[in-house]
């Protein structure tokens, strides 16, 4: 892999843009042929902008289906543009599920991927067949069974640590499937949802899904915690049909060198 851009060209200034979206109606981030994604859209109106060719670089790329709150973008922009109107201007051009919150000129190295320590997501299910409420049925996964919160809670807990989630990951060609897990909690909020939060420095293909769903797999009594450890020491594939669905999870928060 070649070593990544920190700086932009001369002429150029690069930009930090703090974004959120709602992933329902996206084929995920990532540009794709006669799909609609979310890079596609913002790459399109910054374009326009501009009047300039325009790359963005992203912290996460969420897969089709999932939400960010705080997803982090950079993007190298002509010095001439005039950026004190570039939030408003985007949002006018964009549909409503996706919003620009911040954008920051940036006058350190700073890459949106590769200077990121740390990604953290939530994951919310509504258990034990229970009506998920129409306004929140856009980012919570229900689900049939009742759930032990103390067993999720344990479950989780045995996941954290640098290790290899091969056993958690769809397999990429060339990518590394050896993270380090550094959060990875559930509380159940007033109105009864089971909410994770679980954060790593990184996360490969379909990972957090796959961990919601081996962790549930205890939770409502269908596998031990031990299982959980033998798929992780053995690095067995978790079965396709366990991965939970891309609806309930949300990309929260990117963390970078001097975030408090």
């Amino acid at each position: 892999m070649s070593e990544p851009t920190l700086y932009p060209e001369s002429g150029f200034l690069r930009l930090r843009i703090d974004l959120a979206y709602d992933g329902t109606n996206y084929s995920g981030w990532a540009k794709q042929p006669d799909r609609r994604t979310v890079q596609e859209e913002i790459e399109t109106a910054l374009a326009k902008i501009t009047q300039t060719p325009i790359e963005t670089i992203v912290a996460g790329r969420t897969d089709a289906g999932v939400h960010a709150s705080g997803q982090v973008i950079h993007v190298d922009v002509p010095e001439s543009i005039d950026l004190k109107e570039l939030p408003f201007k985007l949002n006018r051009m964009l549909d409503e599920d996706i919003r620009i919150l911040r954008v920051t000129v940036l006058t350190e190295a700073f890459h949106a991927r590769f200077s990121a320590v740390r990604r953290s997501y939530t994951y919310k299910i509504l258990d034990g067949n229970q009506v998920v409420a129409p306004l929140h049925r856009l980012d919570v996964a229900p689900w049939y069974r009742e759930l032990d919160l103390e067993i999720l809670k344990q479950a989780s807990a045995l996941l954290l640590g640098n290790h290899d989630f091969a056993a958690f990951c769809k397999f990429r060609e060339g990518s590394t499937t050896i993270r380090n897990l550094v959060r990875f909690d559930w509380m159940r909020d007033e109105e009864g949802y089971l909410i994770a939060d679980i954060a790593a420095d990184a996360f490969c293909y379909s990972m957090v899904r796959n961990l919601v769903g081996a962790v549930v797999c205890v939770a409502e009594g269908r596998n031990t915690l031990e299982w959980i450890s033998a798929m992780l020491a053995n690095k067995e594939r978790v079965p396709d049909s366990l991965v939970f669905e891309a609806r309930g999870l949300t990309l929260r928060h990117v963390q970078y060198p001097g975030d408090r």
